[in-house]
């Protein structure tokens, strides 16, 4: 997901905050999840580790020396993967959703950002609520559940226009299969003819009354409405994290 660059302090188990650089990083793999958002694998050889729900900075550079860089969440538990939505007027998603190739090197700076992040030693329910590629740093999230085998109750309710609009489809089929304490709902707006609002939350989100952390990622908007509608049905805004792109 391409997000704007959000100022957050370093929070790596084990590395101490201070001034990031740039790191050689180089393309290992790269699988298109729906036909516009590709996920790319980077072999970093210093990559220091992240939490879920922190981001990297992505720099190109052309032959000319002209640079580019944009913010991207993380989508992995472990190792850096990120999955960049193309979008049709963009400087750097055409390419990396269509041009990018195994092999070629960027660089990348990270990982960033220290508030919008899941702990698994948090013992509180989780609540994630995607709208569109906001799925991906709350699948860094639901992924780093699993890889370490923790049980704290999940819920996803994800929004989408359509069913193949949906990022990670098979692997968000399979966890919510077979991850113990793992639930995910789907709205799908272009379907029915209206976005997420009260009576979705209020049907599939956690009771204010369980004190869930809550995580919402997605565009601006929609960002907004789900946080007003969270703390309108009694949860704590202090609870509520958001993440917003666009």
């Amino acid at each position: 997901m391409a997000r704007a660059a959000v100022p957050g302090r370093l929070s790596v188990p084990g590395r101490s905050t201070g001034r990031l650089s740039w790191r050689k990083a180089v393309l290992s793999a790269a699988v298109f999840e729906t036909p516009t958002a590709r996920t790319l694998t980077f072999d970093v050889p210093d990559w220091p580790g992240h939490l879920p729900g922190q981001h990297v900075d992505v720099r190109l550079t052309a032959e000319d020396g002209y640079t580019a860089q944009r913010s991207y969440s993380i989508a992995s538990a472990s190792g850096l993967r990120i999955t960049v939505q193309r979008l049709e007027d963009g400087e750097v998603s055409p390419f990396l959703t269509d041009v990018y190739e195994v092999g070629q090197p960027v660089e990348v700076r990270g990982p960033i950002g220290g508030w919008f992040v899941w702990r698994h030693t948090d013992p509180a329910p989780v609540q994630l609520v995607a709208g569109g590629s906001g799925i991906v740093p709350l699948m860094a999230m639901i992924r780093s559940r699993a890889e370490l085998g923790v049980r704290t109750p999940f819920r996803l309710l994800y929004s989408a226009r359509t069913p193949q609009d949906v990022i990670y489809a098979d692997e968000l089929r399979r966890r919510a299969r077979d991850d113990r304490g793992l639930d995910v709902q789907y709205v799908y707006t272009r379907v029915r003819g209206s976005r997420v609002g009260v009576a979705d939350l209020n049907t599939h989100a956690w009771p204010a009354d369980f004190r869930p952390a809550v995580f919402v990622c997605g565009p601006t908007g929609f960002v907004e409405t789900v946080a007003d509608v969270m703390v309108a049905l009694g949860h704590d805004a202090r609870s509520v994290k958001t993440e917003r792109y666009g």
